[in-house]
Order: structure tokens, then sequence, then C-alpha cells
């Protein structure tokens, strides 16, 4: 690896890391009915995958665990789970495309879930200004 491209990469590690920690900030019981200190990711995946994409782009993709769909995403050529964390194995990823219609149609209260998430998401993001090109 070149030092060009090494750098990028720490870059991309960076702002992983950086957006990981944003995201467990932002997850609440208002953004799922699952959430818990223990497990935050718990129940996020949905709006957590839309808001991704809508900050960064890329496609939503979905698996399935226990026969229920689980969202993540898929930018630059590379697959980004933010809610991995709530499994203690890692899901088998079918890239199955999804999209942010499908997921709304899941349930009424998906909306209002994605909206707290966008707006708090977007709040961290703007003051992280120099990690991100926020839309």
């Amino acid at each position: 690896m070149n030092h060009r491209n090494r750098n990028k990469t720490l870059v991309r590690l960076r702002r992983l890391a950086v957006l990981e920690t944003l995201l467990l900030k932002c997850w609440s019981s208002e953004t799922s009915s699952l959430w818990s200190p223990e497990n935050p990711a718990r129940g996020q995946c949905d709006i957590t995958a839309i808001v991704i994409n809508d900050f960064f782009g890329g496609k939503i993709l979905k698996t399935f665990i226990d026969n229920q769909p689980h969202f993540y995403n898929h930018i630059d050529g590379i697959n980004y789970d933010f809610t991995a964390s709530q499994f203690q194995v890692p899901p088998k990823y079918l890239d199955l495309l999804a999209d942010r219609e499908e997921i709304f149609r899941s349930s009424l209260k998906v909306r209002q879930q994605y909206q707290i998430l966008y707006h708090r998401l977007k709040k961290h993001l703007l003051a992280k200004a120099i990690l991100f090109k926020v839309q």
C-alpha cells in the first residue's frame, strides 16, 4: 500500500470511528423501542441505514436474521453495518438491495424515528464539519 492510499484508509477509519461514536450519542428509546443502554444499536438498523444513506449516499442493503430484515449500507464499494454491535454473532450478509420506502412501509412510527435520528446526527455532523461533508 502506498503512502497516499494508506493516508486515505486512515482518514476513512477515523471518520468511521467518529461516526459510530456520534450514532451512539443519537440513538435512544425515541429512535427505537428496542433501545437500551446495554444494547443501544438494537432495533436501529432501519432508520440508521436511511440516515447514513442521506448523508453519505450509496445503497441500502438488507439481509435476514430470524426471518426479519436487517438493513445496512454500501458506500464506495464497501459494506457498513453501523448496528452490527446489537448481535452476539455477526450476521451473514446477503447484500439484497433495499430502499427507504420499503423501510418506511414497515411501521407508522419509522418516519418519526427517522426524523429524530436525522436531526440529531445532522447536528453532530455539523459540529464535526472538518471530518464530514454534510449535505
